[in-house]
């Protein structure tokens, strides 16, 4: 019997680290499908397993770049002049996104397929050595969880619009699915049920990693997951709490300029910053960084369909040196944090983690600040990197400032929703924010509930 995935039947398995040391590439070995009575059955194929679904979570439709760089389009307003000829992507931009829009459908997809492969990997923890196995079950559950966070925030309403304890979320599959049957016709959990999964799987995922694990996942990812987790449910205590543990134990520290926190043009691929907490490893084999197709000029082999516009350009201060993201080629203005084709996708960086803490500390005052560091002096060490002086935090310039250091990283859509801000003339809270269930699944699967408005 073949394993096949509930949501995708063709299965691939990537080597794109090395198994025995994360900082050494090895050739791709790819495998088409498995026989379920041969498959993982040593630690070895459990290893393997488990670096293939690292490749699948950075695929181009999901930690590659898509996952997010859908969401900034879906929240645009005045920052992206939109060239582009692909439709699906022209239909969230313009926010009228149908239920067979293929970079939606893709992102389901990809999600669902990274979800099954660690599932495989943690019902075969058995098999695995025991000097290993706490890590391997915690970098798999860190995959899951974050996977599951990145799909209800996309597929199910915000945390904070309305009841999370009747909203549906998206499917939860906790148990590798190996035959396509009337047993996996899974229904829809609610919001809550999706977001309490994704927590226990972090706090699990960070109890387990180590302090450090090359590029892999380690305590301090599954940490900075759970501050943005709980930040996205208004949950400020223990979002400031994950931050801080990952500002005072990460090792992680701001780039000297703004600029370096990204890989630039010509930059050894599969090289980290110093800044980055989780990140993406891409190379010219395993695939491509996905916001430089469409974020970069021709120059640095993008399309340069998304162009950025003035008006995104004149919310900074004139001295801001993020601005020297911004560049100019024919005649349009692009922005260069995905200049490098073959860079990789920053997932968490260590300047998240100040703003997550001043914001929450900010929303608890007059609570004393957790990590007795104040929000005043959490904002400064973002200004001072990109050449601003200091300024007294409040809850306005803190959004402000993370609207500025975020831009064009996937936050702006769960910013807005989470703070309640409308996309120009759309509420926060209007169905057209959040993404259709793909048709085809609902076809195959009764049990699922479209959501409203589609």
């Amino acid at each position: 019997m073949k394993i096949k995935y509930l949501y995708s039947i063709l299965i691939t398995t990537f080597l794109v680290a090395g198994l025995s040391s994360c900082e050494k590439q090895l050739d791709i070995q790819p495998t088409q499908s498995i026989d379920q009575d041969k498959a993982l059955l040593t630690s070895k194929d459990v290893e393997v397993a488990l670096v293939g679904a690292y490749a699948e979570l950075g695929s181009v439709n999901f930690y590659g770049g898509r996952v997010y760089l859908t969401a900034d389009f879906l929240a645009n307003v005045n920052a992206i002049e939109w060239s582009g000829t692909f439709q699906g992507l022209t239909q969230i931009i313009n926010k009228t996104v149908p239920k067979d829009n293929l970079f939606v459908n893709n992102i389901w997809t990809a999600g669902y397929d990274v979800i099954n492969d660690v599932n495989n990997v943690l019902a075969a923890l058995d098999k695995v050595e025991a000097t290993k196995k706490d890590r391997f079950e915690g970098e798999a559950k860190f995959i899951r969880g974050a996977v599951y966070f990145e799909l209800v925030r996309l597929f199910g309403k915000a945390y904070n619009d309305g009841d999370p304890a009747s909203n549906l979320g998206v499917p939860l599959v906790l148990v590798p699915t190996v035959a396509v049957d009337g047993s996996n016709l899974v229904s829809r959990a609610t919001v809550n049920e999706v977001y309490n999964q994704a927590i226990a799987d972090l706090i699990e995922a960070e109890a387990k990693l180590p302090d450090n694990n090359g590029f892999f996942a380690s305590k301090s990812a599954a940490a900075g997951m759970l501050s943005r987790i709980y930040l996205q449910k208004g949950d400020f205590a223990n979002s400031a709490q994950a931050a801080d543990r990952v500002i005072t134990t990460s090792g992680k520290t701001l780039t000297p300029k703004y600029i370096d926190a990204f890989p630039p043009q010509g930059s050894t691929a599969g090289s980290n910053t110093t800044e980055d907490v989780f990140a993406i490893q891409v190379t010219a084999q395993s695939g491509a960084n996905g916001y430089n197709e469409f974020y970069s000029s021709s120059d640095f082999g993008g399309r340069g369909d998304a162009a950025i516009t003035e008006d995104w350009i004149q919310n900074y201060e004139a001295n801001d040196e993020r601005l020297e993201i911004f560049y100019e080629s024919g005649g349009s203005v692009y922005n260069s944090k995905s200049s490098n084709q073959y860079g990789n996708v920053t997932i968490i960086r260590i300047a998240e983690m100040y703003l997550n803490r001043a914001e929450s500390n900010l929303r608890l005052f007059p609570a004393a600040p957790i990590g007795g560091v104040t929000p005043t002096q959490d904002l400064n060490m973002i200004r001072s990197r990109v050449g601003l002086p200091s300024k007294v935090a409040t809850l306005d310039n803190v959004l402000k400032e993370r609207s500025l250091e975020f831009a064009f990283e996937g936050f702006s859509l769960h910013d807005a929703k989470r703070t309640q801000q409308n996309i120009a003339s759309i509420p926060w809270n209007d169905n057209k924010l959040v993404f259709p269930i793909p048709q085809r699944e609902i076809d195959a699967n009764p049990n699922l509930i479209q959501n409203p408005g589609y």
